[in-house]
């Protein structure tokens, strides 16, 4: 008689960097079961304090065992150089996670090295790692960018935690060493949320290869988390997930959906399912939805969901990335204000502003007009007692003066008689 072996997924979660390494300490902490803790830095002293079963210390060749110096280039030549020990390190799993903080240099450097490695043995590689704080500065927020684009190509689903996007949902008086605890906290979940599909037996069970089939070669992943109490509470913490200020973009499109439902014993399968119907309406018409129901009285009526999506068209995914804020340009220079219509202007007409009254002068010969000189826009415009302007426009509603005929010089005007010819009398 064959006896028959239970087989439980080998999930491995690798902490690299300092960030990485802290996210694993909490994870451990939060006492999530089912897993192994690997921690992998090039900071000895940091390693020290970590409880993780594996505890890496690599590049002391470079480092002495100080860090990376926030330069990814010393992190990841401390992970090639460590390769075997890595590798090793990492072997049999059926599932890895690589965890870091995107940014600093052992993390950012390293992170890709060992997702490498993790796929080369055939386990499912899913990167969970964190965009900086913008106060962390530029230069961390660029080697940030470079990093995640490295460990794309490297892992089978990446999943990218904006630590920006965190104070949207937390106390804005919340301090800076509070502030990074939230991020681990984001970290945790989003492995947890996987993990327990796998590891927790529920009312609703997911195997490993139904989580496969959904984030192998699936690229980049967006994660959402919600929580509500109440009526219709699943649904609601469902919309709130889909919704979150986690995600960076809308789920639509998404190919493939992990949904966990995490909640008191009371939780109904009726309430999961007509969430589980708003999220199929949300995502691409032939997405692929997995589903978990997990039950534990300690959660009394709170209902907790965790949305990951995944799988999107490449040109989906051009948009995951995060774009900055458009900077609003500076406001051009006004321009300069029109002439108006009281003002000298530099065509040859000038409009008088009021009835000319001063009668044009009787002239014996017509005088060759001038030609008006331009007038700067800043001379003010002349009145009716100024100098007559040289045009007078004939729409003016005064009485334009008559011209007088200028009389023959020697010649009595008060004569009429006329010396005619002998042969017209």
């Amino acid at each position: 008689m064959v006896e028959t072996q239970n087989y439980q997924a080998i999930i491995k979660v690798v902490g690299v960097g300092g960030g990485g390494v802290n996210a694993v300490n909490r994870m451990i902490d939060s006492e999530l079961k089912g897993v192994e803790f690997i921690a992998i830095n090039t900071d000895a002293q940091a390693l020290i304090m970590s409880d993780a079963d594996v505890k890496l210390d690599i590049g002391r060749e470079i480092t002495r065992g100080l860090g990376a110096g926030a330069d990814p280039t010393i992190g990841r030549k401390a992970a090639e150089d460590h390769e075997d020990q890595i590798r090793e390190s990492i072997e049999g799993a059926d599932m890895v996670f690589v965890t870091a903080g995107e940014g600093g240099g052992t993390g950012t450097g390293g992170a890709p090295v060992v997702a490498r490695l993790a796929r080369e043995l055939g386990a499912l590689t899913i990167g969970v790692v964190t965009r900086p704080f913008n106060f962390e500065g530029s230069r961390r927020m660029n080697q940030a960018e470079n990093g995640i684009k490295a460990l794309r190509e490297e892992v089978d689903t990446l999943i990218v935690i904006p630590n920006e996007r965190l104070l949207a949902i937390s106390d804005p008086n919340i301090s800076v060493t509070e502030a990074f605890i939230e991020a681990d906290k984001v970290l945790l979940q989003g492995v947890q949320g996987i993990t327990e599909l796998i590891t927790t037996p529920g009312e609703v069970n997911v195997d490993f290869n139904d989580v496969k089939s959904v984030m192998q070669g699936a690229g980049t992943a967006l994660m959402g988390i919600g929580t509500a109490t109440g009526d219709d509470r699943a649904l609601r913490a469902t919309e709130q997930a889909v919704s979150s200020p986690l995600l960076e973009t809308s789920i639509n499109g998404a190919q493939g959906v992990l949904l966990q439902f995490q909640g008191g014993s009371d939780l109904s399968i009726m309430e999961v399912s007509r969430a589980a119907e708003m999220m199929r309406e949300a995502v691409h018409p032939d997405a692929n939805i997995i589903f978990g129901l997990v039950t534990n009285p300690a959660f009394g009526d709170e209902v907790r969901v965790t949305v990951i999506a995944a799988g999107f068209d490449e040109e989906d995914e051009g948009d995951l990335a995060v774009q900055p804020p458009a900077r609003r340009s500076a406001p051009a220079a006004a321009p300069a204000p029109a002439a108006t219509t009281s003002q000298p202007r530099t065509t040859g007409i000038h409009r008088a502003d009021k009835p000319v009254t001063r009668p044009v002068p009787v002239v014996s010969e017509p005088r060759p007009r001038p030609r008006p000189e331009p007038v700067a826009p800043s001379i003010p415009p002349r009145t009716a007692t100024s100098e007559v302007p040289a045009y007078v426009d004939e729409t003016a509603t005064s009485t334009s003066p008559v011209l007088e005929v200028p009389r023959v010089i020697g010649v009595d005007d008060d004569s009429t008689d006329l010396d005619l010819p002998d042969f017209l009398l």
